[in-house]
Parts: structure tokens; sequence; C-alpha cells
């Protein structure tokens, strides 16, 4: 094996040698100046053997708040008080909730849950979500406001199940309003 590398035969006894599965060569020739490999092959030693075995996973709980920071929050924090609506429009809950028969819980990001949907195409829905108590009596105040606004009586659809009221249409910023006005 000598004489190809001295002939320039380093490649074909590099690739003649045995190899283990880590992709070490186990037997490398031998070159004038001792044992060689190529540029990305690691040659095996009882130093590196060593060092292999002396690596060990440590567990710092030092260092952990540096960590803790990448997490993201797993709660929306509480917002801080306001004396009115925010330049985005948002308006803060009422400390005390409204007497009345039904109450309609603040979305986790502390919204007025009234949203607009869309289905089949052309289908206009504003759904009011999160009732707790009697949804029936909400529903005959939204018709009853939203006859005040359109001058129509609109069909309306309650889940009692999945707490939800639908109405026909998209009046999802007049309801917002009302409800805001009552203290939601």
């Amino acid at each position: 094996p000598s004489a190809q590398i001295q002939h320039g035969g380093l490649l074909s006894a590099l690739l003649r040698a045995p190899w283990d599965c880590s992709g070490h060569s186990q037997a490398l020739p031998a070159g004038p100046g001792g044992p060689s490999a190529g540029p990305g092959v690691r040659l095996l030693s009882s130093a590196a053997a060593e060092a292999e075995t002396r690596r060990r996973i440590e567990e710092s709980s030092a260092e952990y708040e540096f960590v803790e920071r990448l997490i993201p929050p797993t709660q929306v924090p509480v917002p801080p008080p306001h004396d009115g609506p925010t330049p985005s429009g948002w308006c803060p809950p009422p400390a005390t909730p409204p007497d009345l028969p039904y109450m309609i819980r603040r979305s986790r990001m502390h919204n007025v849950p009234v949203y607009r949907d869309t289905t089949h195409g052309n289908r206009l829905i504003t759904i009011v979500r999160k009732i707790e108590g009697d949804i029936w009596a909400l529903e005959r105040e939204v018709r009853q406001h939203l006859k005040e606004v359109t001058g129509t009586e609109l069909p309306t659809q309650v889940n009692e199940v999945s707490r939800t009221l639908k109405v026909k249409g998209h009046f999802d910023k007049e309801l917002k309003e009302w409800l805001l006005k009552k203290g939601f």
C-alpha cells in the first residue's frame, strides 16, 4: 500500500481500507510521515476514543432563564386599566357585569365575541358566541334591536348546545356597539 501512496494512489488506498459504521477508517495506510488521511477523514486513535467517552450531557438550571424567555406565554395577559376606548377602538369590560338574565363572556383576547361569516358563497351571517344564561331572552332583545335598526324582522337561530346566536345578515358592528352599551 505504501507504493500506492507514493504514486498518488491515496484515494484508492483509502477506498480499499475497511470502514466501520461511523464512516471512519479502521486501518489507514502509513505514508512517509506516519499515518495519513485525506481531507474530511478523521483518524481513530486512543486519544480520540477517550474524548468521545468523556463527552456527557450536562443539565444546567442556572441557564434555563434564557430559554424561558423564548417560550411563548400560555395565557393572554390581563389588559391594563383604561378609562374609555383605546386608539384601536377596543373598550375594556366594566368592573361588574350587567344585571341581566344572560351573560356574554369576552373572548380570550378580551374582545366582544360577535363575528361575521359568509357560507355557501353568498349567505351572510352574524354570530354571537359565549352566551351564558337565558339565551332566549338575548335572542328576543337582539331581534327587537335589529328591527329598530333595519326596520324589518330578521331571522335568527339559537343553538343552546354551542351557546351561539346566529342572525341573517352582517350586523356585527351594530351588535358589538349595542352589547358594549349594555355593559358587556
